[in-house]
């Protein structure tokens, strides 16, 4: 069972998680959700669509302007206080790797922290453990908050975020973080090349057979990008092809741009698995 807030998902349950930009130069929305009551809309927005997380962040993942830890809480922490007023039993999530923007971020009313950065700050944990909070532990391969990999190898890349991401989430539980809260990611497109990138798509299972929950982020990334050769805003088929692999091998979350697609790609996956029943299924009765 995956407890995230005050809500318990059941083991056969995907979940989607709605990307809100708090940030001028996002790389897919182009800072579209910059200004706040724009954000917001874009919360009423996914909500409706049916996201079961909002996961808010105030720095873009690639490199660019400096922003510190004050701008970072000035960009998010208030922001999640009004989503949390607007939607009480929502599970709101924080991308940020910073312990001090964390506890920000709790203290407003943040169910989890979404560690982007593969524990580059250990004292985020403690911070998930402290407010009761979950917390998403990334496979970096201990590259720094917002650089690009450059040249980067694994022996095998599978097994290494296997062993880096279990290794973090049994340190958040020695921590104090419940078992239940704790989610691993394969981070797709960080500290990876695109074949790495589609390795780890193609071997999740392996991910996924640790017992762990397994959050996946492969919407309209580099990877996708480079294997089909085309631009951000065309994206959207690859990222759903991908989207439904990675459900196919049992990954838990996605983080995804675009709610009512991502969801149709899992509900037909899950009623293929045997999962969830179809809709209606009335063909050849009548």
């Amino acid at each position: 069972m995956l407890r995230l807030g005050g809500r318990a998902f059941t083991d056969d349950r995907m979940l989607v998680m709605a990307i809100v930009n708090r940030t001028p130069d996002s790389f897919y929305d182009r800072g579209a959700t910059w200004q706040e009551e724009r954000a917001l809309d874009r919360v009423h927005q996914v909500v409706a669509e049916g996201a079961d997380i909002v996961d808010i962040g105030g720095i873009k993942a690639a490199p660019g302007e400096e922003i510190d830890a004050a701008e970072e809480i000035r960009r998010v922490a208030g922001f999640v206080a009004r989503v949390r007023d607007a939607y009480p039993d929502l599970v709101i999530s924080v991308d940020t790797w910073r312990a001090e923007v964390g506890r920000e971020v709790c203290r407003a009313g943040a169910d989890l922290l979404n560690d982007a950065w593969g524990g580059h700050d250990p004292r985020l944990a403690e911070v998930a453990a402290e407010f009761d909070a979950g917390i998403v532990c990334t496979h970096t391969g201990g590259v720094r908050p917002r650089t690009r990999p450059h040249r980067v190898e694994y022996d095998d890349v599978v097994r290494s975020a296997i062993d880096d991401t279990v290794a973090l989430a049994e340190r958040a539980v020695s921590l104090g973080v419940d078992r239940s809260r704790v989610l691993i990611d394969p981070a797709h497109d960080f500290g990876k090349t695109t074949r790495h990138s589609l390795e780890l798509t193609r071997r999740l299972d392996e991910m996924t057979a640790t017992g762990w929950p397994v959050l996946v982020s492969l919407s309209n990334k580099d990877f996708v990008g480079e294997t089909l050769d085309l631009p951000v805003d065309r994206r959207l088929v690859g990222t759903l092809a991908a989207t439904a692999v990675c459900a196919w091998h049992g990954a838990r979350v996605y983080r995804v741009h675009e709610v009512v697609e991502t969801r149709q790609v899992l509900d037909m996956v899950g009623s293929i698995k045997g999962l969830r029943a179809p809709a209606r299924a009335v063909r050849g009765l009548a």
